[in-house]
């Protein structure tokens, strides 16, 4: 399932036009980026929560030339799966 499809089983599930259900959806993501990029985490109960983790800066090789670089500090978004999802995928 993508963002397209989501869409289309909201203004399905609601009777919501095209142009309704998008701007329903990217007003969700565009809160949940607000949110990480503020520092914040976001917890939805029954399926996991997203925070940002930050990671230092390190020496690594470059894949192409085997080069020793510098790799920057770096933030990115990390999910965790929650305990109810884990089940029900699991089975």
């Amino acid at each position: 399932m993508n963002k397209i499809d989501v869409i289309k089983v909201l203004a399905e599930k609601k009777n919501l036009t095209g142009k309704q259900a998008t701007e329903i959806v990217n007003l969700i993501f565009k809160g949940f980026i607000n949110e990480l990029n503020n520092g914040g985490r976001i917890e939805i109960r029954g399926f996991g929560s997203f925070n940002v983790r930050k990671y230092e800066s390190y020496k690594g090789r470059d894949p192409r030339t085997g080069k020793a670089i510098q790799v920057k500090p770096k933030r990115l978004p990390y999910f965790k799966v929650g305990r109810e999802l884990k089940k029900m995928v699991d089975g």
